[in-house]
């Protein structure tokens, strides 16, 4: 007990260290920040018009998918920050120090609980400018945005692995990139999964759009009168996205662990 405990505190003083960092790397505040007002308005007047979701208004449908795809996106710092840090020696240097092997990890996931918590408050306020409104309660809404912070960790500890496998902060970038964006548009994001053809298949068991449709239905951003698609991750979306944060972290948890302990060693 004492050493998880020991982990969290240790972890807390990392994530302190890594969010300090903003001020020497202010960009990172203005992506975090610029992003998502990006993505709002860019959909919502760009493709608003040109997008029918029947019974809902677009840009309804639209927010809780740019939730969805920024705060995945927002996992990506793990991966890149682990890799920074391994190259400069970071790594080694928390080695020398009297701390637990795990808190560097925890840190490092637990500061990208604060990144993208910002950016669900910076969205969230630039989709209520643009017609975005919560229709259900206070609970609802918080347990909305919960479910899809819960993804967001979990998806970073993949990036911490991968971060720790490949130490190169461009490949890092590049391979989220090409990962992370088309398994957040093969979904239902941004437009119905009517809308998807034969990729439709795909989009319904995606992770990405039980975790979509959850903080849709949790706003109160769907049309009750519309039942959702005949699946069983899109009708039972908060317990499938669930699921999912668990296998995740019962999987990439312990992988990251064991290969920050060999990186460490190198």
């Amino acid at each position: 007990m004492n050493g998880v405990m020991d982990a969290f505190a240790d972890g807390a003083i990392v994530a302190k260290r890594n969010l300090i960092k903003i001020k020497r790397v202010p960009e990172v505040l203005v992506f975090i920040l610029l992003s998502p007002i990006m993505f709002v308005l860019l959909f919502a007047y760009v493709f608003g018009g040109s997008i029918a979701v029947p019974g809902v208004d677009y840009r309804e449908f639209l927010i809780p998918g740019i939730f969805a795809q920024t705060v995945i996106f927002g996992a990506t710092f793990t991966g890149a920050g682990l890799a920074e840090d391994i190259q400069k020696g970071v790594i080694d240097r928390f080695r020398s120090l009297p701390m637990s092997r795990s808190a560097v990890l925890v840190g490092r996931t637990g500061s990208d609980i604060v990144y993208n918590v910002l950016s669900i408050l910076v969205m969230a306020s630039t989709g209520l400018l643009v017609g975005w409104r919560i229709r259900t309660s206070l609970t609802e809404a918080l347990a909305g945005f919960l479910v899809l912070l819960l993804f967001a960790y979990a998806i970073s500890w993949v990036m911490a692995y991968v971060g720790l496998l490949i130490p190169s902060v461009e490949v890092i970038n590049n391979a989220s990139f090409m990962v992370i964006f088309p398994l957040t548009f093969i979904a239902n994001t941004f437009v119905p999964l009517e809308n998807l053809g034969v990729l439709r298949p795909i989009a319904e068991w995606n992770p990405v759009s039980s975790v979509t449709q959850a903080a849709r239905e949790l706003f109160g951003n769907t049309n009750p009168a519309v039942p959702p698609p005949e699946v069983w991750p899109l009708q039972n979306p908060v317990l499938y996205t669930l699921i999912w944060v668990a296998i995740i972290l019962a999987v990439f948890v312990p992988l990251a662990v064991a290969q920050y302990k060999r990186a460490a060693s190198r």
